[in-house]
């Protein structure tokens, strides 16, 4: 049977999430303990990227070409690499993103995507899925506008599923599957939302 949405729907709140086997496409549902996080508070922008931000190199979208992203983030890093978003569970996330449930914040230059990343919103939980860029440095500042937009949004939680240097970087932690557990059913309690899915949404009329 194909991934739908509600498959997805109930992974998340009880948290689980998908994978495709490179090989042969099957779907396998990962639940690891203990999980990465990445505290929305404690976030910091690194020395290095604040001038980067204050430049205004990119221009910041959300949701404006959800699919596009996911071709992206797709696409093997190195030549030795396998990817796990397969063409069955990116048609899944596209239709969570047409429900207002899955979302990309995108980095531009010159009006061409060089940058991005999209994850799930469910409540006051945000799980991010993967990331990209094209030109150095756009992945980062989507993810700095993302927090941004979780902070103002008041969200309460960030997965990042599994730690690895990419995330560590960004502050992630490593908690217990039970403590994760309590502080998912926490976030996903919260009477919030990500943003309007409907169009391109700049990202100046999000964040003053």
């Amino acid at each position: 049977m194909a991934l739908t949405v509600n498959d997805l729907i109930y992974a998340y709140i009880n948290g689980h999430f998908p994978m495709a086997d490179a090989a042969n496409g099957a779907i396998f549902w990962y639940a690891p303990d203990p999980r990465a996080i990445i505290p929305i508070h404690t976030y910091k922008a690194s020395k290095s990227l604040k001038p980067i931000l204050n430049k205004k190199q990119f221009d910041i979208y959300i949701n404006r070409d959800f699919a596009q992203v996911m071709s992206h983030c797709a696409l093997p890093r190195f030549e030795e690499d396998e990817t796990w978003i397969s063409k069955e569970i990116k048609e899944a996330y596209c239709d969570l993103n047409s429900l207002g449930l899955a979302h990309s914040v995108e980095a531009y230059e010159n009006d061409i995507l060089v940058g991005g990343l999209y994850g799930v919103s469910i409540g006051g939980a945000f799980f991010g899925e993967s990331m990209f860029y094209k030109v150095p440095n756009a992945s980062k500042v989507a993810f700095h506008y993302l927090i941004e937009i979780l902070k103002i949004k008041k969200f309460g939680l960030l997965d990042t599923q599994f730690m690895n240097d990419n995330v560590l970087r960004f502050g992630a932690i490593e908690i217990p599957q039970e403590a994760y557990e309590h502080e998912l059913a926490e976030a996903i309690a919260l009477k919030t939302n990500f943003v309007s899915n409907k169009g391109s949404v700049g990202f100046e009329e999000i964040v003053p």
